[in-house]
């Protein structure tokens, strides 16, 4: 990894410093910032999750992220594997910005693996930040305290796919303790990769179910979109066609059409519910 040589201090006390970070509860006394400062005063959601993921987690997390950057909304995550990094791209491929809060310098920037990422989000104008010198290490404590800063910078925070021990959850607690809005996005009760999201539903979180409610609820009007089938990837369109032919089509006649697996259907059809397109009843795909 090269060294980023422009990183700047902010202390609490300046006009940088964003408000929303300044009145959560034990806020870090300075950031170090690489990247376009301006983007601390935007209005921004974090999207964060497990670092196991399904495919069902992977395709909601670039969906909700390339919605937030087609609405100019800043994406906030902790540059992790899995849903943080799969939302940081979905904004990055809308032309939309991201900011990634380290639990390390920036220098010594953990994980590795998403260097890369972190780099092409800077090149596309977003910010990396840490409350740590530019060359201190990752160690497991500081973790859980820089998830507090994800949610902070937020006015929202959406949690995509999380087991019982995932530390995401943390950022959830942070954010309600903040005053701050949670959305869960709802999955398989049988599954391990939802039964945090469906724990935070049953507590009080928002169901994410239509992706623009949670730009609405920041007060931010998403505007029209356009035609949703036109955006579908190459899988979506294949399972849309095969929908299309009847007039309600079950999950097995939608895989003998596409060759596809139980599994792999299973995750496109419920994206695609979310989406709008599809609907379900009495075990049958209809189009919305």
């Amino acid at each position: 990894m090269s060294t980023i040589k422009d990183i700047e201090r902010i202390d609490i006390t300046s006009h940088e410093y964003p408000d929303l970070l300044r009145d959560i509860p034990d806020p870090p006394k300075q950031l170090y910032c690489a990247g376009d400062i301006s983007l601390l005063q935007e209005m921004s959601v974090s999207v964060v999750g497990s670092r196991k993921y399904t495919l069902y987690g992977k395709t909601v997390a670039e969906m909700v992220g390339r919605r937030l950057g087609e609405c100019g909304i800043p994406v906030v995550s902790g540059l992790a594997y899995g849903i943080d990094a799969f939302a940081h791209e979905g904004a990055l491929d809308a032309g939309g910005r991201v900011i990634g809060v380290l639990a390390s310098g920036i220098n010594r920037m953990a994980p590795k693996r998403n260097y890369a990422l972190m780099m092409r989000g800077l090149e596309k104008g977003g910010l990396v930040l840490s409350e740590y010198e530019p060359d201190e290490p990752a160690e497991k404590y500081k973790y859980p305290r820089r998830n507090r800063i994800i949610s902070g910078l937020s006015k929202c925070t959406a949690v995509i796919e999380a087991n019982v021990n995932s530390g995401s959850l943390i950022t959830a607690q942070h954010a309600m303790e903040q005053g701050r809005p949670v959305y869960a996005v709802p999955g398989n009760i049988n599954s391990q990769f939802s039964i945090g999201c469906n724990l935070l539903i049953r507590d009080g979180a928002f169901p994410l179910v239509v992706i623009d409610d949670l730009i609405r609820h920041i007060g931010i009007d998403p505007g029209k979109t356009s035609d949703p089938v036109m955006q579908l990837g190459a899988d979506e369109r294949r399972v849309y066609d095969a929908a299309a032919r009847y007039n309600g089509a079950p999950l097995d006649r939608l895989a003998e059409d596409t060759g596809m697996s139980a599994g792999s259907l299973n995750a496109l059809v419920t994206v695609m519910e979310i989406k709008g397109i599809f609907s379900t009843y009495a075990g049958k795909v209809y189009i919305a």
